[in-house]
Parts: structure tokens; sequence; C-alpha cells
């Protein structure tokens, strides 16, 4: 008997947020980071990818290939709106959402990250 369901490398998510959620945006789901497959309208139903790597906005300060990167909701992306959430090494009261795959200097506006790693 098999009981595999799926890949598990997405899942489906109702955005009850209040707002459209782009395609490509970030998105935390409990202490799951995972990333908008298309536009999720506000009530709707729409795809998150919970693996793989993807280039996100960032904190300022460098970040070396292979460390722990968390979401601060709350975060000040370099060059970004603020307080519109970021990825950070700062674990404190963030929520870890990958590694690193590859460095990124301290002024780089994003970073490419193995999400859930």
């Amino acid at each position: 008997m098999l009981n595999s369901i799926c890949e598990g490398d997405s899942l489906n998510y109702l955005n009850e947020s209040g707002a459209t959620i782009t395609s490509g945006s970030p998105v935390l789901i409990g202490a799951t980071f995972g990333v908008a497959c298309g536009d999720i309208a506000d009530d709707a139903e729409g795809v998150l990818v919970i693996e793989g790597v993807y280039e996100i906005r960032k904190a300022t300060g460098a970040i070396g290939q292979g460390a722990l990167i968390y979401w601060d909701a709350d975060g000040n992306p370099l060059g970004g709106v603020s307080q519109s959430g970021c990825l950070t090494t700062t674990d404190s009261g963030n929520t870890l959402a990958g590694r690193a795959y590859a460095a990124a200097a301290e002024t780089d506006t994003t970073v490419l990250i193995k999400l859930n790693a």
C-alpha cells in the first residue's frame, strides 16, 4: 500500500489577509515560510512553494553562504518599504525561513535562500 500524498514542495493556502498577495511575495504560515506562485486574491486559495531557491528582499548586513536566515515580518528591507518584512540573520523574535544559498553583500537588496532548509 502506497501512502504518498504528494511531492510536498508546495501547499494550498487560503489568503485571509485582507489584501491580494502578489506572485513572488513571501508568506509565513505558522512556522513555515513560502513564496506565492501567483497572485492570490483575498478570501481565495492559491499555491505557495515551500521548497527550492528564491531571491527575496533582505535587511542591511552581509549574509554568508549557508547562514541560517529568518523572516522578520516587520523588518525594513534595504531599499524597500519600511516594516514590510525582510530576511535577516537575526533569530530573536523571527521565524526560520531557510539557509543562504549564496552569500549576499551588506548593500545587496536581496539574498538567494533555500527555503525551509
